[in-house]
């Protein structure tokens, strides 16, 4: 087995590109490592946030790595220079939770100020903020086949649509947690986790568990 070292706090956010061998992470020491997972060293670092990183996202067909934290901000990095080509403000507490698509809108953020937020990756501006959850939103995940995403908070758990933002429905019952992670599979199944260890399963198309 092989250990990287290299981060001195607490872990939060991985991901693994598609078109390259390299791995990224975050963490609350304010670090943003690129991997190189032929190496197994560190290649690049980003850096820019003023506190603790929590989200982290690749853009599917572009170089372009996205970051979230406690800075409020989702930072937008030219993956190979290392430049950060936008900063996302517009959030008012912790941004959460992260996720891009190939087409617009090709960001969209979460908070710990209970709103998520759509962006227009190109004029770096947000174009739609959306104001559902009364508690912080905790994640966000897009359906793998459909044009529809999903997000988490302790309130409950709802649906929408894209591009637009267009609210479907909630899930029929609620998690009876604080809900950290969402993830939908392509056989339309939702699955939570809470923080106090619990997994629920979800039908997506009924809401109900």
């Amino acid at each position: 087995k092989i250990t990287l070292t290299g981060h001195i706090e607490q872990i939060t956010g991985l991901a693994v590109s598609a078109r390259h061998p390299y791995m990224f992470s975050c963490g609350l020491d304010k670090m943003i490592k690129c991997w190189d997972m032929e190496q197994n060293k560190v290649i690049r670092h980003y850096h820019g946030h003023l506190s603790g990183i929590y989200a982290l996202s690749l853009h599917p067909s572009m170089d372009v790595l996205m970051t979230g934290g406690r800075d409020s901000v989702c930072r937008v990095w030219d993956m190979r220079s290392k430049i950060q080509a936008h900063c996302l403000s517009g959030h008012d507490n912790t941004v959460s939770s992260i996720f891009s698509q190939g087409i617009d809108p090709q960001v969209v953020t979460a908070s710990h100020d209970t709103t998520i937020r759509l962006w227009d990756l190109r004029k770096g501006t947000p174009f739609t903020t959306l104001t559902h959850h009364k508690k912080s939103v905790r994640s966000v995940f897009r359906h793998p086949t459909q044009q529809a995403f999903v997000s988490a908070s302790a309130d409950n758990i709802k649906k929408y649509k894209l591009p637009n933002g267009e609210f479907i429905h909630n899930m029929l019952q609620n998690h009876k947690s604080i809900v950290n992670a969402a993830v939908i599979n392509e056989d339309d199944v939702l699955i939570s986790a809470g923080d106090n260890g619990s997994l629920n399963f979800w039908d997506w198309k009924s809401g109900n568990r």
